[in-house]
C-alpha cells in the first residue's frame, strides 16, 4: 500500500465487536476509527479521510442502512456491510443501496481482512490505470456513451449518476460487445476479485437497468453470465 496506511472505519454499536475488528485491522497495519452508530460515523467522514467502512446493519438511531444512504451523498469510498442479518433481501437492499460487499457474522476474520484488502486495492487502482493499458477512452453503444477517463455515463446527451461498481459494469460489458461475460468475470473487472458473491453482479446490473433503460441491451444466460448485444 503506497503512502500513509488505509484508514477504516469501524461502525459498530458493540464495543466488543468494533474492539476484535479493529483489532484484526491494525495487525494488518491499517488506521482504525471507530464509531457507535450511523450519525457518529457519518461526522468521522466529515472530520477525517476514510478510505473504507466496515457498517454494521443494526443499530440504534442511524442505522447502517441509513448511513450508507446518507454516505452514497457526498463519498464514494467502499463499504462492507457486517452483519448477524445474512437473509438475501437484507444482502440484495444493501447493495442496491451502494454498498460494496456484505459479511455475516460470524465471519472469518482472515476472510474479513481479505474482502478489506480487496476492495482498497481495487478503489485505490482506478485512477492512472486506463492510458497504460491503451483501452479506447471513450465507449458508445444505442444510445449510450461512456467517458472513461472522466468516469462519466452519458444516456443521449445527459448525464447520469453511476456507482463505481455500476460504472465499472458497464465498461467491461461495453468492451465486450457481443461477447458473453461470466459473473467471475465482471467480478474481477469491477472488484477486483471473484469471491465476492455472483448475487453481487446481479444486483447492481439490475440498478444499471433502472438507469439506462432499454438502451442497456444485454442478456441474462441462466447459469453462464451476459451478453451486451451488439448494435
Amino acid at each position: 500500500m503506497r503512502g500513509q496506511p488505509a484508514r477504516v472505519l469501524v461502525v459498530d454499536d458493540e464495543a466488543a465487536e468494533r474492539y476484535l475488528v479493529g483489532q484484526y485491522l491494525r495487525q494488518e497495519g491499517y488506521l482504525v476509527e471507530e464509531a457507535v452508530d450511523g450519525t457518529q460515523a457519518l461526522e468521522c467522514v466529515r472530520r477525517c479521510p476514510v478510505d473504507l467502512a466496515l457498517v454494521d446493519v443494526m443499530m440504534p438511531g442511524v442505522d447502517g442502512f441509513e448511513f450508507v444512504r446518507s454516505l452514497r451523498g457526498s463519498s464514494d469510498i467502499p463499504v462492507i456491510f457486517v452483519t448477524a442479518r445474512g437473509e438475501e433481501t437484507q444482502r440484495v437492499a444493501g447493495l442496491e443501496l451502494g454498498a460494496d460487499d456484505y459479511v455475516v457474522k460470524p465471519f472469518s476474520p482472515a476472510e474479513l481482512v481479505a474482502r478489506v484488502r480487496a476492495h482498497l486495492r481495487r478503489s485505490q487502482g482506478l485512477l492512472g490505470g486506463d492510458d497504460e493499458k491503451g483501452e479506447q477512452a471513450v465507449l458508445s453503444a444505442a444510445g449510450i456513451s461512456v467517458s472513461r477517463d472522466e468516469r462519466r455515463c452519458y444516456l443521449h446527451g445527459e448525464t447520469v449518476e453511476l456507482t463505481r461498481r455500476e460504472f465499472d459494469l458497464l465498461v467491461e460489458l461495453l468492451d465486450h460487445p457481443g461477447q458473453v461475460r461470466t459473473r467471475g468475470q465482471l467480478l474481477a473487472a469491477a472488484w477486483g476479485e471473484t469471491f465476492l458473491g455472483e448475487k453481487t453482479v446481479d444486483v447492481h446490473l439490475a440498478a444499471l437497468r433502472r438507469k439506462l433503460g432499454d438502451e442497456l441491451r444485454v442478456t441474462a444466460l441462466r447459469g453462464v453470465g451476459y451478453r451486451l448485444e451488439p448494435t
